[in-house]
Formats: C-alpha cells, sequence, structure tokens
C-alpha cells in the first residue's frame, strides 16, 4: 500500500514561522526530504528514527536534480512511507512544488500541499518593508530572477512586468541583479526607483543592503553580496527608514547555542527569540530519575521526613523532583512540619511556592555558599538537615556543614545523563562561526558539550567553540568553563535564567558600541 507525500513550506527561515499543520507533518513523518532554505533545527521535530534526506540546491550546486527529488518522493510513498517534502517558503511560489505534485499524482499517490509563509513577503517585512502600502503601492508581483539572462527574456514580459504593480519582488536574483536593473530601466522605472536586496531573511544572518536601480548593482559587487536573497524594487523600500523593527532588537543577528536539556531550556530559548536572537537547542544533559542502589538511598532519605531540622533546596529541578518522589512514595508535604525550609535563589523559591510551600528567601548571592552567610547563628550542632540535589551536586555545602556538627543527608532526587544527541548542522555552523555566543547554565552542561563534541568526531572540543563567545549563569559554572580552558566572557550578574539574558544583551549592546 502506498504512503502519503506532504508538500509543506518551511517558512522563509526562522523555524517558528512554520505552520502549526506543517510542524504536525514533521512530526509523523517517516522522511524529511528537505532543502537548503529550510532551517535545521525544524528536523529535530521529526519523530525518533525518522530518516532525513538532504536535497538542496545552491546557485553553483546541486545535490540532486529536481526530475530526481520528484523520483524520490514517488519511491518512498510507494514502499509506504509517509514523505514530508519539507521546502524553504511555500512550495508552490518557486518552489517547483507543482512538478512534484503531477508526478505523484500519475503514479496515483496521495498527497497534500501544505502552504508555507514566502519569503516573498516576509523577508522584506523583517527588514521593514511592506510589500504593499496604501499610499505607495496597491500591488505586487512577485519574479523569478534565478534563470541566466537570455532565459529571463523568455519568461518575462518586461515591458508588461516593469510597470504592472507598484512592487516588484524578485526571487534568487543576486547574480542577475545588474541585468535585472538595466531591463526595468530600459521599459520605464526610473533609475532612481528604490531597490533592497535581504539576504538570509528571518535568519541570524539577515543583511540588507540598499540603492536604486542605478547604483544597486555597484554596490551588490562592492559588498561581495551573496544569494541567497529578496530583491524588492518600489517606493515601499523606502519604508525601511520608518518601519525597522527586527534588526533593531537587542539580540538581532546572533544565534545562541542553548546546551541545557530540553525540558529546561524553555525559559531561556524564549527569552533569546522575545529578544531577536536565534536559540540554537542543543541540550547535551537529561534529568531523570536515579536508579538502582540510588534510588533505594533517596527512599531512605524520605522515609523520615519528620525527623529533620532544615531543608535546604538548591535548585528548581530539586524541588520538582522531590515532589515527584513525594506523589511515588504516597507522602505529602506534611511530613516535613519540623523542618525550616530554605531556598537558594528566587527561581527555587518561586517553584516552592507554586507549591504552597512559603520557603525563607536566601538573601544575596544566589550560590549554597550564601546558606552559610544567612543562616551561620542559627545552624546548631547536631541538628538534622536534609538536603534535596541532584547526583552532580558540589560537595562544599554538605562538608561545610558538618564541619558545623550537622548531621546532613544527602537526597539524590534526580540524575544528570548525557543527552546523547549527534548534530552535523552544530558542526558546521561552528565551523563556520555562526554560533556567537555558547550558554551554560551548570557546571555539568560545560562538561557534557565538550564530551558531546568529542563524541562527535572533534579532536578539539575547546578549539572548536574559541569563535563563540562563552556565556555562563554563575561563578561556579565559570570556574569550571575556565578549568576546561574555555574563556568566559558574558557572566550574569545573578544566578537566573533572566541575569543570563540581560548579560547577553549587554555583551551584544557592547559590540555594537565597538
Amino acid at each position: 500500500m502506498a504512503g502519503r507525500v506532504y508538500l509543506v513550506g518551511a517558512g522563509p527561515g526562522d523555524a517558528r514561522l512554520i505552520t502549526l499543520k506543517g510542524l504536525d507533518c514533521i512530526e509523523k513523518g517517516d522522511v524529511i526530504v528537505y532543502d537548503r532554505l529550510a532551517n535545521p533545527s525544524l528536523l529535530r521535530k521529526a519523530k525518533p528514527g525518522a530518516e532525513k534526506i538532504y536535497v538542496g540546491k545552491r546557485t553553483d550546486r546541486h545535490t540532486m536534480k529536481q526530475e530526481d527529488i520528484s523520483r524520490l518522493l514517488v519511491d518512498l510513498a510507494l514502499a509506504g512511507k509517509t514523505v514530508v517534502r519539507l521546502k524553504g517558503g511555500d512550495p508552490t511560489i518557486f518552489g517547483r512544488g507543482g512538478e512534484e505534485a503531477e508526478l505523484l499524482r500519475k503514479h496515483g499517490i496521495p498527497y497534500e500541499i501544505v502552504p508555507g509563509i514566502t519569503a516573498a513577503i516576509s523577508v522584506p517585512a523583517y527588514a521593514g518593508i511592506p510589500v504593499t502600502h496604501r499610499d505607495l503601492a496597491s500591488s505586487v508581483s512577485i519574479i523569478t530572477g534565478h534563470e541566466s539572462p537570455d532565459k529571463l527574456d523568455l519568461s518575462i514580459n518586461w515591458e508588461k512586468v516593469t510597470n504592472a504593480t507598484g512592487t516588484l519582488v524578485f526571487m534568487m536574483g543576486v547574480a542577475n541583479i545588474g541585468y535585472i536593473s538595466k531591463q526595468l530601466i530600459a521599459y520605464g522605472r526610473p533609475p532612481e526607483t528604490p531597490v533592497a536586496l535581504v539576504r538570509w531573511g528571518t535568519r541570524a544572518e539577515q543583511e540588507t543592503l540598499t540603492g536604486t536601480l542605478a547604483d544597486i548593482e555597484h554596490k551588490v559587487l562592492d559588498a561581495g553580496f551573496k544569494p541567497p536573497a529578496v530583491i524588492v524594487v518600489g517606493e515601499v523600500v523606502n519604508q525601511r527608514e520608518q518601519l525597522l523593527w527586527a534588526e533593531s532588537m537587542p539580540l538581532f543577528g546572533k544565534r545562541i547555542l542553548v546546551t541545557r536539556s530540553r525540558t529546561q531550556a524553555s525559559d531561556l530559548v524564549r527569552g533569546i527569540e522575545e529578544l531577536g536572537g536565534e536559540p540554537y537547542e542543543f541540550p547535551v544533559i537529561e534529568i531523570s530519575m536515579p536508579r538502582g542502589a540510588a534510588l533505594e538511598r533517596t527512599d531512605e532519605a524520605l522515609s523520615r521526613l519528620e525527623t529533620y531540622d532544615w531543608a535546604f533546596f538548591t535548585s528548581v529541578n530539586g524541588v520538582d523532583y522531590f515532589f515527584k518522589h513525594l506523589e511515588r512514595l504516597g507522602k505529602d508535604i506534611r511530613a516535613l512540619h519540623k523542618a525550616r525550609i530554605a531556598a537558594v535563589g528566587p527561581v527555587t523559591l518561586a517553584a516552592l511556592r507554586e507549591r504552597g510551600i512559603a520557603a525563607e528567601e536566601l538573601p544575596g548571592r544566589f550560590q549554597a555558599e550564601g546558606l552559610l552567610e544567612a543562616y551561620g547563628p542559627e545552624l546548631v550542632p547536631g541538628q538534622s538537615v536534609l538536603l534535596p540535589r541532584g547526583d552532580l551536586a558540589r560537595a562544599w555545602l554538605p562538608e561545610a556543614l558538618r564541619d558545623q556538627g550537622l548531621a546532613v543527608t544527602e537526597a539524590v532526587m534526580y540524575e544528570t545523563v548525557p543527552a546523547g544527541e549527534k548534530d552535523e548542522e552544530l558542526l558546521k555552523l561552528l565551523e563556520k562561526g555562526r554560533i556567537h555566543a555558547v550558554t551554560f547554565t551548570s557546571s555539568s552542561t560545560v562538561t557534557h558539550l565538550l564530551a558531546a563534541l568529542s563524541g562527535m568526531g572533534v579532536a578539539d572540543p575547546v578549539a572548536a567553540l574559541r569563535g563563540a563567545e562563552i556565556a555562563c549563569i554563575g561563578p561556579v559554572t565559570a570556574h569550571t568553563a575556565e578549568e576546561a580552558g574555555l574563556r568566559v566572557s558574558i557572566l550574569a550578574k545573578e544566578a537566573t535564567i533572566p541575569s543570563l539574558i540581560e548579560a547577553l544583551c549587554d555583551w551584544k549592546e557592547r559590540g555594537a558600541s565597538v
């Protein structure tokens, strides 16, 4: 029985601009056949075991001819696969989607066309250029610019196209910008007509070049401006001066590696996105329940909750898994009635408050060292302390408490294990210097990223990261990074995600002012 093919538009580049239906198709596909302009991060939405086949095209090199791509879709579907043909932009706007659909129909293969946001409209919008404007342009034409000049003359009626609409959008025409400009002038467009080229629109590499029909070719050559780019011709280009928005955002143009576990990364990812940056998720750790003997020791520690005088929570993970263990064991927080409960940092405090626990907030630094500074006089020898924490937590706090004569029980709430993912795209980005900053939110993310790079065949992981700025959430994490040979240049003032994001913005602003 034949499978089904989904011809899916991936949008212009920013992974968030894919449609909900397009994302649903990716998540259920057996095979993802993708091209150069589809954001690689979308591939991570595929289900485990899904096959990924790259068929990208460049101006000077095609990985696979269009006829072969169409045939590949047929063969995969005839083998019973659910196939997702993932294309940049919209599959029916210079995406060859119609040709692929024709061959699928010829072979009796069911298919669906899932429209995407076309780069012809969205890329100019990200550059502050609306393709229509009530006072300037009431219509727009989308024209191929990709063919050689002789073929352009066959496919474009210059006499009619030149003045048919207020705005002209040429797709993939950087190499032909000189010829396009000359033809438009020859057929009636004034030489002073504004022109904009927007390269890699909606991505961290977005770059905009403006000029006029008379001088744009020289500007392109002088700047070494390369494809892929969208060309906009018309008075709407002048709106960029008033409507520029994406390029004005605090983290615009920065691709930032997020190494936190996927279950924890949402706040950091969202914060980067909201400020115009492009987060690149590569979780190097996963958080899970302890197993075997470690779980038995945790159960023993939690079996005597009523005996503890203190409970110190040092992380949100510690809070989350503490309550998971209580639920698993059929207990609730009332068993801890004797203990004073304290939290390290406002985020940990908030996690406890969400569960109805009015814990004491640790003043000052959001580190374990602050506990002794805050409670030193109240820590009495012989008191019993519960430390719900991870398996990789530092030994400093329990040792310091024991030195003061307290009985400390370290209860491992969760284990940190390598995520085990491989990502060839990340290696390419690092090699090309397209990862601008790497974020570390714990010492374990440092050690596991270096181990992950080594596991992917990188001979010198530290050297591979030298092209990026290293951003750490706190001095302990920074110390781990520096001991590993990394140079930390971005350090959060407080050990929180908002503070880390603020530090990233300060770094971007410093670079912009240089």
